[in-house]
Order: C-alpha cells, then structure tokens, then sequence
C-alpha cells in the first residue's frame, strides 16, 4: 500500500512536470517525482524484508528441542527472531510516512486535473502505516522483554494516529480543489 501511494504521488508529480504551461516548473515536480520513486523502491524492498522476517520465525520451529540446551537456543533466537519480526513494519511505517509530504504538495500544487490520486495517494499511505501496525502490535506481543514491545507499540501507535492527521490533511486540500 505505502509502494502504491508512492507511486501515486510519483504519477502526478511526473503529469504535473509535463502539464502545458507548466514549463518552468517541471524541475520542482522532476524532484518529487524522485523522491516519490526512491521511496517506492524502498517501500517494495521492506515488503520483502517483511517475509524474510516471517521466515527467520519460522525457521525457528524447525530447530530442535530435546535438550535444555536446544531449548534454550530455541527460545533466544525465537526472540531475536521475533524483535526482527517486530522492527521491520515498524520501518515500514516510518517510511511510509514519508508518502505524506509527496502527496499533500501533489495535492496543493500539482495538476489540478490529477488531484484525485494525490488523494488516493494518501490513503494508501494511511493503510499502509495501519497495516503495519497491525503486525507491529501481534509480534511485539511474542516478546518476552516487555517494556522493548510496549516502546515499539508506543511508537507505532504515534504514528498510526499522526497518518490519520495527514491523511485528513490530504484529503481536505484535494476536496477543495474538486470543489
């Protein structure tokens, strides 16, 4: 989702770039258009690194445990495993945060014509944080150091509510400009 607003913001920096009349300003909109496609790319690489999360947990149930010693290291890495599991989405929400500011100056300076995707833009960035947060609260709840997890769900809490502002943001300047 935080890839797809991106992208968004990207397509109507880049419509805005080459809008006739706007000839002077096609570098303001070449620079968020970049900005907009290096956080795509980011955004898809989190997703992947989001299932080598969930793989490295997996592999965990794999290891043995016969011995107190296996045991032992099968708790340890299951928690390393977990605390992985726990910080990737929570990057992926700092990240698509980022979406933010690309969409909401789409949205107030870009083409008036493609206003709509600028707010499209914006929830997908919002559900992009609100999904993550989903998996930052269930596996921030496999963690045995509980102030680490209360700290990761704090903080993914802040910034679930913080999209919600700027998503709202996003949305009033594109209803005004759709009149």
């Amino acid at each position: 989702m935080g890839a797809l607003g991106a992208a968004l913001g990207t397509m109507v920096a880049n419509l805005s770039a080459h809008k006739p009349g706007w000839d002077d300003r096609w570098e303001e909109f070449s620079d968020w258009a970049e900005r907009g496609q290096t956080l795509m790319q980011e955004l898809l690489h989190l997703v992947d690194e989001d299932t080598a999360a969930f793989n490295r947990i997996m592999a965990v149930f794999a290891m043995p445990k016969s011995t107190d010693e296996e045991r032992a290291a099968r708790s340890a890495a299951l928690q390393e495993a977990t605390l992985y599991a726990t910080e990737v989405p929570l990057r992926t929400m700092r990240t698509a945060m980022e979406v933010f500011p690309i969409v909401r100056a789409m949205a107030a300076e870009g083409n008036p014509n493609s206003v709509s995707d600028a707010g499209v833009g914006a929830l997908a960035a919002r559900s992009a944080v609100y999904g993550a947060r989903l998996n930052v609260r269930i596996n921030a709840a496999g963690l045995k150091d509980r102030t680490k997890a209360e700290a990761l769900v704090g903080e993914a809490d802040e910034l679930a509510a913080r999209a919600s502002e700027l998503e709202a943001e996003v949305l009033k300047l594109v209803e005004q400009k759709i009149g």
